[in-house]
């Protein structure tokens, strides 16, 4: 089992890191969002990718998920954390607090930019359930231990809630916050519905780990959501993301695997190897090799 994380630029530092390296990673889908962070915590490989570049370059529209995931897949990850600032639609789900989510809705213009699939190659992974459910007991998990040793254990762990992705990168008008509060959605973020979609095309454990920054502009104390307040509370975040991904790769590495994210793709290409363009066959080997021949 190998750990990936996709996060902010500053998560690899993590303390007992060692042995860390860069590598660039070339896919048929163009260039991740940087190198990649490699190294080694109690001894075991952890991958780690910027989601936005080193120094925050790529705005959430530009990324290129399928790059990304694929180049974890081509690194060998098998699972893969991803840490993500989120406001929050929920009263009870408070700046600082950690979200385990369990859902996602596409609010966002970007389906080809989410799938490997197309040019002549279809197939229809499941996503009724998005989220590896080992990976999130074990962030929850994490996730209370890590709180209860922090500076601050005011902090709550909320163990599910549907993450709404939306277009940005401006943040939401009132109106678009109150409608996603009044359809039941928990958290609301810029990047995670394109990685849970493409992780699990993969066949890669995926799950979101939400630190919350904000309360969207829904909340009448808190209608003005400012990058400054946003980093404020991604800084205090830091420290404890850092805990809960130290903690969840020593998880990982012990996992006896029985969730179904390895053989999502079993049953759902359908399109006759005969009739594959041999270009996109070559580019998705690493994707479907061990069920097209």
């Amino acid at each position: 089992m190998k750990l990936g994380v996709i996060g902010g630029s500053g998560l690899y530092q993590i303390e007992g890191t060692t042995d860390i390296r860069k590598e660039k990673v070339t896919t048929p889908f163009g260039d991740p969002s940087d190198e990649f962070i490699i190294g080694k915590l109690d001894g075991k490989e952890v991958v780690f990718l910027p989601r936005h570049g080193q120094g925050h370059p790529i705005a959430p529209g530009e990324l290129n998920h399928q790059a990304n995931i694929y180049a974890m897949k081509k690194l060998d990850v098998t699972h893969i954390l991803s840490v993500s600032a989120v406001g929050s639609l929920k009263q009870e789900m408070k700046p600082r607090d950690v979200v385990i989510v369990d859902q996602y809705f596409d609010r966002t213009k970007r389906g080809p930019a989410q799938t490997f699939f197309g040019n002549g190659i279809v197939a229809h992974v499941a996503m009724a359930h998005p989220v590896c459910p080992e990976m999130a007991a074990i962030a929850a998990k994490t996730a209370h231990e890590a709180i209860a040793v922090s500076e601050d254990t005011s902090r709550d762990v909320h163990e599910g809630g549907t993450y709404v992705n939306m277009e940005g990168p401006a943040f939401s008008t009132q109106a678009e916050s109150n409608f996603y509060r009044a359809m039941g959605m928990s958290v609301i973020g810029m990047t995670n519905m394109a990685e849970a979609k493409l992780a699990r095309e993969a066949e890669i454990c995926y799950c979101t780990v939400a630190m919350v920054t904000d309360y969207d502009c829904w909340h009448p104390e808190h209608d003005h959501v400012t990058v400054d307040l946003v980093i404020s509370h991604l800084v205090a975040n830091t420290a404890l993301a850092k805990d809960i991904i130290h903690r969840v790769s020593a998880s990982v590495t012990r996992l006896e695997q029985e969730c179904p994210c390895p053989t999502a793709l079993a049953s759902s290409v359908i399109t006759a190897p005969d009739a594959m363009p041999s270009q996109t066959k070559q580019d998705l080997e690493l994707i479907i090799g061990k069920y097209v021949k």
